[in-house]
């Protein structure tokens, strides 16, 4: 069985926030998502349109987040957690959110994206030119770089691709090189 099977199976071929049958995918749960079984959700277009881009966001439509914030799968509450973050001002909510525990590490992810963060609070990430780096994006390194407990030597003009950022510090950015997953900082990147 594939992805999508396991996935219908699990929600019983409905959207697993708003319950509809239409027009379902998947949709991989950001921001560097595990994918598979546990980092994904079968959401309908409506759902998946209105998380991507919060400017379209109906808070009404997301009233059904009162039954599937309650969901057994982690994946379901991460977003569930986001929605009712950026939503939180509309008043229920924020109700909501009082009474959804996230275990210490699903909170984290679901924090991972800076959702429910007001924006004079969030932290940003810049390379070495001050251009703003996202997760996701990739960079190349501008300069050779030891890595901490190796004897490995990050090149200059190294490419790291799919980067992820530390939310906690505005100066670190997570990938891989070499297949190693490593620190780096970000005035020693430029993003591609």
């Amino acid at each position: 069985m594939g992805l999508l099977e396991d996935l219908q199976d699990r929600s019983g071929k409905v959207c697993e926030f708003c319950g509809t049958a239409d027009t379902l995918s998947i949709y991989e749960v950001p921001p560097v998502s595990t994918g598979g079984f546990d980092g994904s959700v079968l959401s309908c277009s409506t759902c998946i349109g209105q998380i991507e881009n919060p400017d379209t966001t109906d808070a009404n439509h997301w009233r059904c987040l009162n039954d599937s914030m309650w969901s057994e799968h982690d994946a379901v509450k991460v977003v569930a957690w986001r929605m009712l973050s950026r939503l939180k001002s509309e008043g229920w909510p924020q109700d909501l959110l009082d009474m959804l525990y996230l275990e210490p590490e699903t909170l984290e992810w679901a924090k991972a994206t800076g959702e429910g963060v007001l924006e004079a609070d969030k932290i940003v990430h810049r390379d070495a030119n001050g251009a703003i780096l996202e997760n996701g994006d990739s960079v190349v390194l501008i300069k050779d770089l030891k890595v901490k407990g190796s004897s490995m030597v990050a090149k200059q003009g190294t490419a790291v691709r799919r980067i992820s950022l530390d939310h906690e510090n505005a100066e670190y950015i997570e990938g891989r090189v070499d297949g190693q997953q490593i620190v780096i900082i970000t005035k020693y990147v430029k993003k591609v």
